[in-house]
């Protein structure tokens, strides 16, 4: 899941419309974590936002998919799902994207 130093830069300033981000490697890719829960996962110079039942319709209706990888049996789906590139041009629609993926990594650590 090899990452550019200059895209997790760019991720990073994208979600710090949210607030104070900070970015982490992890398994080869990174996590963009806001007031100390993850809200989006890096790989491969993709950005993926969290996701649970209450905004994947937005990603759906956008044609995104989530993040997938070769498990040991099978593919397997992780609840970050891929930003649609329209959203790098709109800070005021990337900071409410992160606000619902914010509130979906809340909810998922309930």
């Amino acid at each position: 899941m090899a990452t550019s130093p200059q895209f997790k830069d760019f991720a990073a300033e994208q979600l710090s419309v949210l607030g104070p981000v900070t970015v982490r490697s992890m398994f080869g890719g990174s996590g963009i974590f806001h007031q100390g829960v993850m809200i989006a996962l890096i790989a491969y110079d993709t950005l993926y936002l969290k996701v649970d039942r209450e905004n994947r319709p937005d990603f759906e209706a956008q044609g995104m998919t989530p993040f997938t990888y070769e498990g040991k049996e099978k593919p397997v789906s992780m609840s970050y799902w891929q930003v649609p590139d329209w959203l790098y041009d709109d800070p005021d629609a990337m900071r409410e994207w992160a606000a619902k993926a914010f509130e979906a990594a809340l909810r998922g650590k309930r």
